[in-house]
């Protein structure tokens, strides 16, 4: 077919530009290791210090230890500690004295120091360490009690209230969905960044193919084209199905880069491949659309990185669609972003497949079909004026 020799031609040519290995693959890969790095850890970090002194301090810092939303880091010195604190290398800082276990074995109070900058999310996260506090101070005070009314050392009345602790029913707090079934992660920290990344790629890669277009019309190359044996209908098709290409192009490269690189999981297959393929269809569109209305390169790609990273960020992938208020998420789903992020949301983080996310792939489609039928009356009255 003639529209697919078209689309090959346009595929050859951006493969064939020297940027495209930096714009397609390099670019994406790196804004992603960095958002990775820096936001992609779902726990607090929290350095501390000392904990060995003696089997109490060890079960104190193995309780924080075994907390979900806690990373620990240990330092050697309390400056290093506070240092760490006070540059944003870990969001909180404790301080467990060398001697938590004598003092404790005695009966006496032992203070652990806590440090926290006051505009950081160790505020919050002064509640889990409380949590842990408590936890061993029940256990303890239970031991005073058997080693006053038992007569015993301090190590026996401690074992026998670690035992009775361990037999005590405890209440157990299970995370689910709103919905009430599981809630699932994706195993690696990039995933976020990387969908969120990919939406922004593809949309924007596709927006500066609008430039092709309109040099196709400039050069006259669409009219010598056209006066072969060849329709407008199949030219359109051609170029097209050439974005298209592109488009998916950018998704597969980035699908399978950060797959090998990172370790990232796509979720369900089906839902992924059609939140992938309606997204492509609305950037085709878009770029080719942008290639009617203007007409010289300079102009489509200044305006196309402008729209590009205009809509990204307004539709969640700039920052997440969760923290938006109330008004503004409303506002940010006037973008095709914004509705293939909640898709994105949901296979990633919720487990969803293919019928979850049907709605959000209806209404993408809904703006391809607005898209490339207003490219498709434009191109045509272009090229056959």
């Amino acid at each position: 077919m003639k529209a697919l020799a078209i689309a090959r031609v346009d595929l050859r040519r951006l493969l064939r530009w020297r940027a495209s290995l930096f714009f397609l693959l390099i670019l994406p890969m790196t804004i992603i290791l960095l958002l990775g790095a820096a936001f992609g850890s779902n726990k607090a970090r929290v350095g501390f210090l000392g904990g060995s002194g003696g089997p109490l301090a060890s079960q104190f810092v193995a309780a924080l230890r075994a907390a979900p939303s806690l990373e620990l880091i240990k330092y050697r010195s309390i400056s290093d500690l506070q240092s760490a604190v006070a540059h944003g290398t870990v969001d909180a800082g404790i301080a467990v004295p060398g001697s938590y276990d004598a003092v404790l074995a005695q009966g006496g109070r032992v203070s652990v120091n806590y440090f926290a900058r006051p505009d950081s999310v160790a505020q919050q996260l002064r509640a889990t360490v409380q949590s842990a506090v408590a936890g061993q101070a029940r256990v303890l005070t239970v031991a005073q009690l058997i080693q006053r009314n038992g007569r015993t050392t301090f190590t026996s009345a401690l074992d026998t209230a670690s035992t009775l602790a361990r037999a005590t029913p405890a209440v157990a707090v299970t995370l689910t969905a709103p919905a009430g079934g599981p809630y699932t992660t994706s195993s690696s920290r990039f995933s976020g960044g990387a969908s969120t990344q990919l939406l922004l790629f593809v949309f924007l890669n596709s927006l500066t193919g609008a430039s092709w277009v309109i040099e196709t019309r400039r050069l006259g190359i669409a009219r010598r084209v056209l006066s072969t044996p060849t329709t407008p209908a199949t030219l359109i098709a051609g170029q097209l199905l050439g974005r298209l290409a592109i488009a998916l192009l950018q998704a597969l490269v980035i699908v399978i880069g950060t797959l090998v690189l990172f370790g990232v999981h796509w979720g369900n297959p089906l839902g992924t491949a059609a939140v992938i393929l309606s997204f492509s269809l609305v950037a085709t569109g878009a770029a080719m659309l942008l290639g009617t209305l203007f007409s010289t390169e300079a102009q489509a790609g200044s305006f196309a990185l402008l729209l590009g990273l205009g809509l990204a960020a307004l539709g969640g992938s700039m920052a997440p669609l969760e923290i938006f208020p109330k008004t503004a998420l409303l506002i940010a789903h006037i973008t095709p972003h914004a509705w293939a992020n909640e898709a994105f949301s949901k296979l990633l983080k919720h487990g969803g497949d293919l019928v979850s996310v049907l709605p959000q792939v209806g209404v993408l489609l809904g703006f391809a079909l607005v898209a490339i039928t207003a490219s498709v009356w434009q191109l045509r009255r272009a090229i056959t004026h």
